[in-house]
């Protein structure tokens, strides 16, 4: 009985400390406080500091829109992807708490054959095993927490994606609508350079006007027709885009969205709150936060190596020669008692690998302050690049305004005998060229609100729980 007793202490002294874990304990990183304040470049009428909606798109007001957006985060195929990633990852972390139960092995079976001179004969055996590890050194907690961690990281990547979703369904919504618009501009100057040009031709005819003169407008009507046909084509790839994003065919091109005729407008400040709210909200810096989280758990993993591990373990036998004999008390044989293990030999290995894990959770950590400042960039960005675009749009309406007057004037001028013919036609092209700038700053303009609100991380948060397809 002495010779068992330290097996018995051991184990008794496993099922008593199961709850410790060696590694490293998980605290999440502290973020510095310039980062929670307000973003430099928002300090415009352009925004406001109020926290943005989860369904940011419903800000523009647009039915169609809002129905694109909805069936793009039910059906889009990435998404699909990003869902069988998570069940999968949540299945991992089913696998890794499943080290706290026992395993178990039934077996039966019957041979026949003969020992020493006995006659050959058949035998029946029946048996159980039963198998227990002791997370003495918290092994398999520390497993759990980093593969419970990893399926965090694949909740976040799927929001990302979403996040992603949401911002590409309504810019391309958007340029659908605002090549549909630029070429409804263009067919405009196409008329205005047509009927010129008609004009030009009947006084040409009658020698009123040089061949140079008509030479020109032709070559601006031909410009103006030119025009048209590539935004009609860049306006139909929009529509497949928008297809192909809302899980639909080529074939099937969403019907609803071709008669948009311009983009759509917000109609309020964009509200972009703080940069605390957006390192909560963005998927990415919660990802980075949970891989950081998984690699500091794994650090305790590999540190358990470092220990000897410890399994209770159990078996129970039946042998006889017929199945009725097989429940008998002398037929019946059992076992049990600790198993201890240490692999000595291995023990530099590993150290090695302790180091290795270590060094794998400091590069979790550097990415993850790489992941936040990514993110305060990016708003930064859009929100600058935003408020330049509105400037820019005021300047190219005013110019519109003014060139618009100055054709007008010129028209005038031109049938007076105050102003050559080229006079006009420059009068002219500068308000051609003046419409399709603006048409082009509104479709910018609205690619840079979207960008704001994909930097801005929202879309996930309300989002409809997508189903993964079944293979087989």
């Amino acid at each position: 009985m002495a010779a068992r007793s330290p097996l018995i202490v051991l184990t008794l002294a496993g099922l008593f400390t199961a709850g410790c874990a060696v590694g490293p304990d998980y605290h999440p990183p502290k973020l510095d406080v310039a980062a929670a304040g307000p973003f430099v470049s928002a300090a415009t009428s352009a925004t406001s500091v109020e926290a943005p909606p989860a369904t940011w798109w419903r800000l523009y007001q647009d039915p169609v829109l809002d129905d694109l957006v909805r069936r793009a985060l039910t059906e889009n195929a990435d998404l699909k992807v990003a869902a069988a990633n998570l069940a999968y990852a949540q299945a991992l972390a089913g696998e890794a708490r499943a080290g706290y139960f026992p395993s178990t092995t039934l077996g039966a079976g019957a041979t026949y054959g003969e020992v020493g001179a006995a006659k050959p004969r058949t035998s029946y055996e029946a048996g159980f095993v039963a198998a227990y590890q002791v997370d003495l050194f918290g092994r398999i907690r520390r497993s759990v927490e980093a593969a419970r961690a990893s399926a965090e990281v694949a909740k976040a990547t799927e929001d990302a994606v979403r996040v992603t979703v949401a911002a590409e369904t309504t810019g391309a919504y958007v340029n659908v609508c605002a090549y549909a618009q630029e070429a409804d501009v263009a067919r405009r100057s196409l008329t205005m350079a047509q009927q010129t040009y008609d004009i030009l031709d009947k006084q040409h005819a009658l020698g009123a006007v040089s061949d140079l003169d008509l030479a020109r407008q032709a070559t601006l009507l031909d410009q103006a027709r030119a025009a048209v046909p590539g935004l009609e084509g860049q306006r139909r790839a929009a529509l497949f885009e928008l297809a192909a994003l809302t899980g639909r065919p080529p074939a099937e091109l969403p019907t609803e969205a071709a008669g948009c005729a311009a983009p759509p407008r917000l109609a309020k400040a964009i509200p972009v709150g703080d940069g605390a709210s957006l390192i909560r909200r963005r998927p990415d810096v919660r990802s980075a936060e949970r891989q950081l989280a998984a690699a500091t758990a794994r650090i305790g993993v590999a540190t358990a190596d470092l220990f000897p591990s410890v399994s209770l373990g159990g078996s129970a036998n039946s042998t006889a020669a017929n199945t009725s004999g097989l429940g008998r008390s002398a037929a019946v044989s059992y076992s049990v008692g600790p198993l201890v293990s240490w692999s000595f030999p291995n023990i530099l290995v590993a150290r090695a690998h302790v180091k290795e894990i270590s060094a794998q959770a400091s590069a979790a950590l550097a990415g993850f302050d790489g992941t936040v400042l990514r993110a305060l960039k990016e708003i930064e960005q859009a929100l600058t690049g935003y408020q330049a675009e509105l400037q820019r749009h005021d300047a190219l309406a005013s110019a519109r305004e003014h060139a618009a007057v100055a054709y007008g004037l010129a028209q005038t001028q031109y049938r007076l005998g105050a102003i050559s013919f080229l006079d006009m036609l420059q009068a002219q092209a500068t308000l051609i060229g003046a419409e399709q700038a603006l048409a082009g700053s509104d479709q910018a303009l609205s690619a840079d609100q979207i960008a704001v609100f994909q930097a801005l991380g929202g879309g996930w948060q309300d989002a409809p729980t997508v189903i993964a397809p079944r293979a087989g």
